[in-house]
């Protein structure tokens, strides 16, 4: 296996554990911002997930895009979370 997609496969796999600590955070304090970090980090863990598949499982595809594209859904998320529901 190589060194790239360990690499990969590790920042995605933390992502998504980021993504569930704040999650549960959210759901045991109530606090939004919790929340919008948490969808932030779900989204970033697609896109990491994205990269793999790009480069490794179907590097004949360009996701490109598609990984840029739902980068920006999560930092759009964490944007709004940050300037609407921030106190």
């Amino acid at each position: 296996m190589n060194l790239s997609v360990i690499t990969y496969t590790v920042g995605a796999l933390t992502c998504l554990a980021c993504a569930v600590l704040l999650l549960r955070g959210y759901v045991r304090v109530k606090q939004q911002l919790l929340l919008w970090s948490g969808l932030c980090f779900v989204v970033l863990a697609i896109s990491n997930s994205l990269i793999v598949v790009d480069l490794v499982i179907v590097p004949q595809v360009n996701l490109y895009l598609a990984r840029l594209g739902t980068a920006a859904v999560a930092m759009a998320l964490l944007l709004y979370g940050l300037i609407w529901e921030s106190n």
